[in-house]
C-alpha cells in the first residue's frame, strides 16, 4: 500500500480530522514475529505503510482466548502481560493492512470502530 503521506504537513494532519477507525490490536507481550517482538513488528509495518500514528500499551493484567490470568504483580511472574495496539486512520488503510497484521499474529484478537478524530496536531515549536 504505502500511500506517500508525509504526517509533518498541516495538509496531510487535517485529512484525519472527521470520520476515521480505531483499531486495535491484543496480543501477549511475549508474542514474536521473526524473532522479534510482535509489537514492534506492527508497529514498524504501521510506520513504514505511512500510518498516521500507533501507540503500544502495556496492560497489568489481564486474559485472553486460553483464559489464563496473567498479572504484573508477585515480582513479575507472568513474562507475558497483556499489550494492546492502538491505530487511528481511515478505514481504507485500515482494511488493506489487516491480511499482512493477521499473517503476523499467532492468536490474540483484532477489533475495529468507528470514531470522530476532533484534533490531530503535532507540537508547537518552542
Amino acid at each position: 500500500m504505502n500511500t506517500s503521506r508525509d504526517m509533518t504537513t498541516q495538509t496531510d494532519r487535517n485529512d484525519m480530522i472527521g470520520e476515521q477507525v480505531l483499531l486495535r490490536i491484543f496480543i501477549g507481550e511475549s508474542d514474536k514475529f521473526k524473532h522479534i517482538p510482535l509489537y514492534e513488528a506492527l508497529v514498524e509495518l504501521f510506520r513504514t505503510e505511512g500510518f498516521a500514528g500507533a501507540t503500544v500499551l502495556r496492560g497489568v493484567a489481564g486474559f485472553g482466548a486460553h483464559s489464563m490470568h496473567r498479572t504484573d504483580r508477585l515480582l513479575r511472574l507472568s513474562s507475558d502481560l497483556p499489550m494492546v495496539l492502538e491505530v487511528v486512520d481511515h478505514k481504507d488503510r485500515v482494511e488493506a493492512v489487516l491480511p499482512r497484521v493477521e499473517e503476523m499474529m499467532d492468536g490474540g484478537m483484532i477489533t475495529m470502530e468507528s470514531v470522530s478524530v476532533w484534533r490531530y496536531a503535532k507540537k508547537r515549536e518552542a
